[in-house]
């Protein structure tokens, strides 16, 4: 009788504890704006794409800008990894990503991270991200720079908003890694519209040396 009052305490004591974490999962569709995330490719392919053997980075692939995802995120937070009923993208859909995200595998991959957590199918996600990555003008500056440079990371950041006059300082961050221009982030609403970053996201990269790779050592 005691072992049996033991094991029954220990399971309510489990479940009670267990409760919270349950009640705190990422719902789909349960967020309060996006971050449209685009990775400069040059960089991308000379850090670790190249080793990979990705063909974002084959001779002459031309990319620059490239959609790395866009994520649904809390005003604190992000959700990842949602439980979703809709069924997956077929591989024809993540291969047709291609040609803006660089590969189909990362489309794959942006699904299950934070596709799922729009709420949406994949068809309209995916529709969603190519709407969002139009709505943004890539500097085409940017594209015609003939070395490897160094500059701060705020030269980044200056150019987008000095050709997407509709976007404010504080709804745009630039990220390094490793020293190097890593992603050009712009905060959105659900329709798309620009928006103010949350505190957590509004962590722009303060190098004054940032390497940026050109699209000429992409070849």
């Amino acid at each position: 009788m005691r072992r049996h009052l033991i094991r029954r305490a220990m399971t309510v004591l489990t479940t009670l504890l267990l409760a919270p974490m349950a009640q705190a999962a990422d719902v789909a569709g349960r967020f309060d704006y996006y971050v449209l995330s685009l990775s400069w490719s040059p960089g991308w392919c000379a850090a670790q794409g190249r080793a990979e053997g990705s063909a974002q980075c084959a001779p002459g692939a031309g990319f620059g800008w490239v959609l790395h995802g866009l994520w649904p995120q809390y005003e604190a937070g992000y959700p990842s990894d949602c439980a979703s009923r809709l069924p997956d993208p077929s591989r024809a859909e993540t291969a047709a990503m291609a040609d803006i995200m660089g590969t189909g595998s990362l489309a794959w991959h942006e699904w299950k991270k934070h596709g799922r957590c729009s709420g949406l199918s994949a068809p309209d996600y995916f529709a969603l991200s190519r709407r969002a990555f139009a709505s943004v003008t890539r500097p085409p500056l940017l594209r015609a720079v003939p070395r490897d440079l160094r500059l701060p990371a705020s030269t980044i950041e200056a150019a987008f908003l000095e050709v997407n006059p509709q976007l404010e300082a504080d709804g745009v961050t630039v990220t390094c890694k490793a020293g190097r221009i890593q992603e050009a982030r712009i905060c959105l609403t659900k329709d798309l519209d620009p928006r103010p970053c949350a505190a957590d996201t509004r962590r722009d990269c303060r190098a004054h040396d940032a390497l940026f790779n050109s699209m000429s050592g992409a070849d």
